[in-house]
């Protein structure tokens, strides 16, 4: 049977000390930076009815989209309007939307972003958005 050799006090203490400092860099870095929690993946639907086929061409994926709730919309009082740059592209999916508005009315920030963009002629299938609920940062 091999010999154990004594663990080097010195060493792991030092080892010990980095991964503190790397710890403690990574939250300076990220300190003061909000924090999110995904709430849904989605496509983005009326694509086709607002001025999204006219935008599609200087979209990018990762960019932002803004969420609007519209409780007094006729055809669905959980609507959810999603807009791109200020002008409205489309909504939540009626399908999506429910915990979404329930969450917007209670006042969570519900914030966007582009995930996938596809060229095609299905309009369910253009835009694909990740929505998520802002956090602040706890400290």
């Amino acid at each position: 049977m091999a010999a154990l050799r004594p663990i080097s006090v010195k060493r792991h203490v030092s080892a010990l000390g980095t991964a503190l400092l790397l710890c403690i860099a990574f939250v300076h870095t990220y300190a003061g930076t909000e924090q999110h929690l995904i709430l849904q993946t989605s496509p983005l639907a009326g694509f086709q009815h607002y001025a999204g086929p006219t935008l599609f061409p200087l979209m990018q994926v990762g960019d932002t989209l803004l969420l609007r709730r519209e409780p007094t919309n006729p055809h669905d009082p959980q609507a959810v309007r999603v807009e791109w740059r200020g002008i409205q592209i489309g909504y939540a999916p009626r399908a999506d939307n429910i915990d979404l508005a329930r969450l917007m009315d209670r006042g969570k920030r519900i914030e966007g972003r582009i995930l996938h963009l596809q060229k095609g002629r299905d309009p369910w299938k253009r835009v694909l958005m990740e929505l998520y609920v802002m956090q602040p940062d706890e400290r």
